[in-house]
């Protein structure tokens, strides 16, 4: 992977794009990212697509020196694939470590807003909840969903994050390094919500950007109402599990 190439003041950058049968939107997203911003690479972690994403991505990456692919062998879910690809990235030298789909939801025009606001952070969320943000071709329930998941997310583990499942972000590699990727187990969409709250936990500074998240035109979705149940029940486990440790420091302190 090459890694000549930064962003001034932050250093070398790079968007981990995980995919799973992406092969209609991989490279359109692909190219806008590097017209956007071509001190940024792009590293594609693929789980073994069937529809010949990963191929794709092996052809990005043979005609531009800044797209690099991990092949892996199984679908494993998106908080396994950010893993993989962190690891990675992290082995490689990265100073800075981003995420985003690969879908056209996180718009790579949008980019250098998250950019500037690293600069004063440890980690910055490109948010749809916050003053500003907005989602475009949402249906009112998925609105809903979205919004009241991440109420539930501040409610019951105590973050004020105003939208902790986001997936458009940017980590220092001092931040993930703090975090101890070993150590996080959640390998769904959870993923995210878990990050947020070890940044907070370890007081690092965690910042919110407001973009414009736009619903995809090609390709499925791959968020499911099963997803969005296994989501709030790691949540929910989470969160009663803090509750006990606070009791039981309260009670350790009488």
């Amino acid at each position: 992977m090459s890694t000549d190439a930064s962003v001034p003041g932050l250093g070398r950058v790079v968007m981990v794009v995980p995919t799973y049968d992406e092969a209609d939107n991989l490279a359109w997203i692909v190219g806008r990212l590097r017209a956007a911003q071509p001190d940024v690479h792009v590293l594609v972690v693929d789980d073994n697509s069937p529809d010949g994403t990963g191929k794709i991505a092996d052809e990005l990456a043979a005609a531009d020196d800044a797209v690099s692919v991990v092949h892996r062998t199984e679908k494993g879910g998106l908080g396994a694939a950010y893993k993989h690809g962190f690891r990675v990235a992290l082995d490689a030298g990265y100073d800075v470590i981003g995420e985003m789909d690969a879908d056209g939801s996180h718009q790579p025009e949008q980019l250098h807003l998250l950019l500037d606001a690293l600069r004063d952070a440890d980690l910055v969320i490109g948010s749809r909840w916050v003053p500003g943000g907005s989602v475009v071709n949402w249906p009112f329930r998925r609105e809903l969903l979205s919004r009241g998941g991440n109420l539930y997310v501040r409610l019951l583990l105590g973050v004020k994050v105003r939208d902790a499942t986001a997936g458009y972000r940017l980590f220092r590699r001092t931040t993930l390094e703090a975090i101890d990727l070993a150590s996080v187990e959640s390998t769904g969409y959870v993923f995210q919500t878990d990050m947020v709250t070890r940044c907070l936990r370890l007081g690092l500074r965690v910042c919110e950007v407001p973009i414009e998240f736009v619903e995809r035109i090609r390709g499925d979705s791959k968020m499911s109402g099963q997803v969005a149940v296994e989501s709030l029940r790691r949540v929910t486990t989470w969160g009663l599990r803090e509750r006990r440790r606070q009791v039981a420091s309260r009670w350790g302190r009488r």
